[in-house]
């Protein structure tokens, strides 16, 4: 047994030999060293450690690899009512409803398809809207870095959900109301049809 003065040696190493210094990180041809930024000036972040190598950074907090949304607030929607009114209208409204919560996402994030897109695939692609539609929401919470209640998989609800009858009903609120949620979280109070 060995005690913490008298630490085993290599295999042929003879005992009087003194033990061989840390290594240190040899920077990649092109870059600085570790712990230098351009210029030979060093960053804020890296200390040396005992050894005398460079340690490593402090981790980013985990929401700084999100990007933050900074366009206008959308509005949340009433679900009843807004299910009273596409069968009001004959399903018009649903066009409606595609194009402005899209338009309102893209001008929030700057990212997604937009209203105009939207509404072109509902009319021409009516099925695949639906899944653009969940996907995008669930994309405001990952923004924020935040478990997605919808997903675009949510949107087998509404297709093959369709052949059960309430297979939709079950989509659109969901859908709706994580949006909902969504715009609450960032402050929004009131609820609007247009």
């Amino acid at each position: 047994m060995t005690t913490p003065e008298q630490q085993p040696q290599p295999y042929g190493t003879p005992p009087s030999t003194p033990p061989a210094e840390p290594t240190r990180q040899i920077p990649a041809p092109g870059l600085p060293p570790p712990g230098q930024g351009e210029g030979g000036q060093e960053q804020q972040g890296y200390a040396p450690s005992e050894h005398g190598d460079v340690g490593a950074a402090p981790a980013p907090p985990p929401w700084a690899q999100y990007a933050e949304a900074r366009g206008p607030l959308g509005r949340m929607r009433p679900t009843g009512m807004t299910i009273l009114l596409f069968f009001l209208s004959l399903g018009i409204w649903g066009f409606v409803y595609y194009f402005q919560t899209q338009e309102e996402m893209k001008r929030h994030t700057g990212e997604g398809v937009g209203g105009v897109l939207a509404l072109v695939i509902a009319v021409i692609f009516g099925i695949v809207s639906p899944f653009i539609l969940s996907h995008e929401v669930g994309r405001l919470y990952e923004r924020r870095g935040w478990t997605p209640p919808v997903t675009a998989l949510t949107a087998l609800w509404f297709f093959p959900g369709m052949f059960i009858l309430v297979g939709p009903f079950i989509w659109f609120v969901r859908t709706n109301n994580a949006l909902n949620e969504y715009w609450r979280s960032q402050g929004v109070t009131r609820t609007s049809l247009a």
